[in-house]
């Protein structure tokens, strides 16, 4: 269960009963932070039988594609629990998983543009630097961004905002319906071009998890970096 305010823990908790009831099993812990125009559901030790199954010989694909399958089902009950919460409008809903390490985290956009929310910054890491090594990640790869965003969710989670990612060729395949294989091009493709820009140098912390998500008809894109320890 989450460790947050009471809305968090409530949040939390109708969650994970959700989940045990729809998957069988439940998360071991689900951390909720609600931080201006965001929320994040960060899930922890939760990979089904079935899910570890496909996951040992190799079959990941399947795997999400199974999960994937069941959270549409409950997209609808999940943004209301948090509306109803929060009393906010969730404009905006994501969800991506890691199963190597049996960690999930679901975004909600809150209502609230995202770019009059004050930024918070910590004391450590230089992030003039840090947008500089995430757009040149995103330059190997297709485009620099048009416009990157950096935002401090608490100190040990940093949400990155980037628009106008898109090439032509990508507006097309959008176009032509090949979504879902972008999007999976794009995952590993992205994770990669991210480790190799040492994100870590600085923010002056090692990065232990990333989440990755799209809205291809606005052409933007979003990255959780979930953070360890500042680094000596």
């Amino acid at each position: 269960m989450s460790k947050g305010n009471p809305m968090e823990r409530e949040i939390s908790s109708y969650i994970s009963t959700l989940f045990r009831a729809h998957f069988g099993k439940g998360p071991a812990v689900v951390y909720v932070a609600i931080e201006s125009a965001f929320i994040t559901l960060h899930f922890r030790d939760w990979l089904t039988a079935i899910e570890k199954s496909l996951v040992k010989q190799n079959e990941m694909k399947h795997a999400l594609v199974t999960r994937d399958i069941i959270m549409s089902s409950l997209e609808s009950e999940i943004i209301q629990t948090i509306e109803r919460s929060t009393a906010r409008h969730v404009k905006e809903f994501y969800t991506d998983w890691n199963f190597e390490s049996e960690t999930g985290l679901i975004l909600g956009i809150i209502h609230e543009e995202v770019e009059e929310q004050h930024v918070k910054r910590p004391s450590m890491g230089d992030e003039q630097a840090l947008r500089a090594h995430i757009n040149r990640a995103g330059g190997k790869l297709q485009k620099i961004p048009d416009r990157t965003d950096i935002h401090w969710l608490n100190d040990r989670t940093i949400l990155v905002r980037r628009s106008g990612i898109l090439l032509e060729i990508e507006k097309e395949f959008i176009r032509n319906g090949f979504i879902e294989e972008l999007k999976l091009s794009r995952q590993l493709l992205e994770r990669r071009a991210f480790k190799e820009a040492d994100l870590e140098t600085p923010l002056n912390r090692s990065i232990n998890e990333t989440f990755l998500y799209w809205n291809f008809d606005k052409d933007l894109s979003y990255a959780v970096f979930r953070l360890g320890q500042e680094k000596c």
